[in-house]
């Protein structure tokens, strides 16, 4: 059974539906043992708590720099014994330690089609507004692996997700969360328990999907 230690800085809806996916049985081979908050008053500690999951904070305010933090959080996730790690609205920067700590061993979901609105800057909102400007007619979500490349990492799993008019970046958020995000992410993390995902030359491949 793999250690699952989860990211979070916000809401934690991304936290939600990997936590309904494993009370439902469709993790497999993994179980979420702690989930890290870089912000005191994320909500997601709160689902953390209500479904009985150890949680820990490591507040980025309570560090000088990037490199005090980071290790912060590679000593807390050296001491949980991760094997996977999954960034779920986790919004705080980290150096390139935890990468070289956990290679192909962190995963993101991003909400866009990697390669198109991804890299400094796509997060959140700005992602769909993005999105909506360019006028595209499909967007969707990306799960990858986590590398020293803002969303470079291999590509694990994607789904596509309609634009349809009339939509706002909050509409087409929640769409692409609904119908896409909180489904690929815990497919994912069950992949991933399974040693269904390898990667060969920089590709992620899947395998007994």
């Amino acid at each position: 059974m793999k250690n699952i230690v989860v990211l979070v800085s916000g809401g934690g809806t991304n936290l939600q539906a990997l936590i309904d996916a494993e009370n439902r049985g469709e993790i497999v081979g993994g179980k979420i043992t702690c989930v890290i908050s870089s912000k005191p008053d994320a909500y997601a500690i709160r689902r953390a708590e209500y479904s009985g999951i150890p949680h820990i904070v490591i507040a980025r305010e309570d560090y000088p720099d990037v490199h005090g933090f980071s290790k912060a959080v590679l000593d807390a996730l050296d001491k949980e014994r991760a094997d996977l790690v999954v960034y779920a609205g986790f919004m705080t920067i980290v150096d390139e330690t935890l990468c070289q700590a956990y290679p192909n061993k962190m995963i993101n979901v991003h909400p866009s089609l990697i390669p198109s609105f991804c890299g400094k800057g796509f997060y959140g909102l700005h992602v769909h507004e993005a999105a909506l400007e360019k006028g595209v007619k499909v967007t969707g979500a990306t799960v990858h692996f986590v590398t020293e490349e803002c969303d470079g990492g291999p590509i694990i799993l994607q789904e596509a997700v309609p634009v349809l008019n009339g939509d706002t970046p909050e509409i087409l958020q929640r769409r692409v969360m609904e119908n896409a995000e909180w489904k690929i992410l815990p497919k994912a993390v069950s992949l991933f328990c399974q040693d269904k995902i390898r990667v060969e030359d920089g590709i992620a491949i899947v395998t007994g999907e």
